[in-house]
């Protein structure tokens, strides 16, 4: 009897042994867990916060009449996010760093004129996207005067295609259907990143009507891939 109850009573002991165990392994699992949430929301903090020192230490050389310096800190902060965007307007590499190098030149001929009104950034992209603007006006025009003449483009086989390249070019294709004002608003908002305030004040509108842009853009080109 006394040995059945020393085997009950070290039964109970192992269980509670493995419990306790089961709680502090549970414990262990979401203290690593909020830790981990913790430091990513204290890195994308960091991050945005570099950004926003960034943008406050370009601002003040602007105020400062330190022109070249702010294009210089200009240059290295956006460069990659204005490649993006001419990229995403031309399709090509090439015409991209072109336009990233007269979007530059042009901020820098109008720093003069720069009254922070909003972000350093927004201020750059709008700058850009009417150089992106006139660029593939223009280029359109002069394909067009060569068609007329004799078009001995190649033309591309599909079969060859990789299908990522297929994917970019639809998607290419799908935003120049799209209305220019709309086309503009939608890849200032994903290929460049910017908040829907920073488009509203890249293409002189308001928020609201930003997000309109937007939202209308969406949806044609959701329509148009989707019938494809």
């Amino acid at each position: 009897m006394a040995a059945g109850l020393a085997l009950v009573g070290a039964g109970v002991d192992t269980r509670t042994e493995v419990d306790t165990r089961t709680e502090v392994d549970t414990r262990t699992e979401v203290d690593t867990r909020t830790e981990v949430d913790t430091r990513t929301e204290v890195d994308t903090r960091t991050e945005g916060d570099a950004r926003a020192d960034e943008a406050r230490a370009i601002e003040e050389l602007i105020g400062a009449g330190d022109f070249r310096e702010a294009l210089s800190r200009c240059a290295r902060a956006y460069a990659m996010p204005l490649g993006r965007l001419c990229m995403a307007f031309t399709g090509s590499q090439a015409e991209s760093e072109e336009l990233v190098q007269e979007t530059l030149l042009a901020a820098f001929d109008a720093f003069p004129q720069y009254r922070a009104e909003g972000s350093v950034r927004a201020w750059l992209f709008g700058i850009a996207r009417r150089i992106c603007g006139r660029h593939t006006e223009l280029r359109a025009r002069r394909e067009a005067r060569l068609r007329l003449v004799h078009d001995t483009r190649p033309r591309p086989d599909a079969s060859e295609l990789a299908l990522e390249r297929e994917r970019a070019e639809r998607a290419r294709a799908a935003l120049s259907r799209l209305k220019p004002s709309e086309r503009e608003a939608v890849v200032l908002r994903f290929d460049a990143g910017l908040s829907f305030k920073e488009v509203a004040s890249a293409c002189g509108i308001d928020e609201a009507a930003a997000r309109k842009r937007v939202s209308r853009a969406l949806v044609r080109l959701r329509a148009d891939l989707g019938e494809e």
